[in-house]
């Protein structure tokens, strides 16, 4: 683990509860790191499980989907769609060799600001406990 490492993170969120939250934290002035990379999107559930690999490829160092509590999606049952999906893709993701910690799901309404930062504080925390992630890169190629 690298004490300097300040992780790069991405995170998509959804639009109705998770950024909603993430807003109210702005709003509220609550404090929490400054490494995500938020990717606003209607729903967790139409967040494309490529969309994980291709954000690990870029040079991601962790991931964050977070959506609205289930039950509680705005489309009805978008959250259990994305709960099943990145269950999977987690399971999957390890088998391949990624650290567990690198991938991270979470559920935030709109009026839970201090919840926010909470979850984005340990995904940070997560991601510095795993380092750098160097497996998936892309290299450029000059043609």
């Amino acid at each position: 683990m690298s004490e300097n490492l300040e992780p790069n993170v991405v995170a998509f969120l959804c639009n109705w509860c998770s950024y909603a939250g993430a807003d109210l934290a702005g709003t509220s002035r609550i404090e929490y790191p400054p490494n995500l990379n938020v990717i606003r999107v209607m729903c967790s559930g139409r967040v494309n499980p490529l969309f994980v690999v291709n954000a690990l490829q870029q040079g991601a160092d962790g991931v964050l989907i977070s959506g609205c509590h289930p039950g509680d999606c705005h489309y009805m049952e978008g959250n259990f769609y994305a709960r099943r999906r990145f269950s999977v893709m987690k399971e999957l993701l390890e088998y391949v060799g990624v650290d567990a910690r690198r991938f991270n799901m979470s559920w935030v309404s709109a009026s839970e600001g201090a919840k926010w930062k909470e979850v984005v504080s340990g995904v940070v925390d997560k991601a510095k406990e795993a380092g750098p992630f160097t497996e998936f890169r892309r290299n450029k190629i000059d043609w």
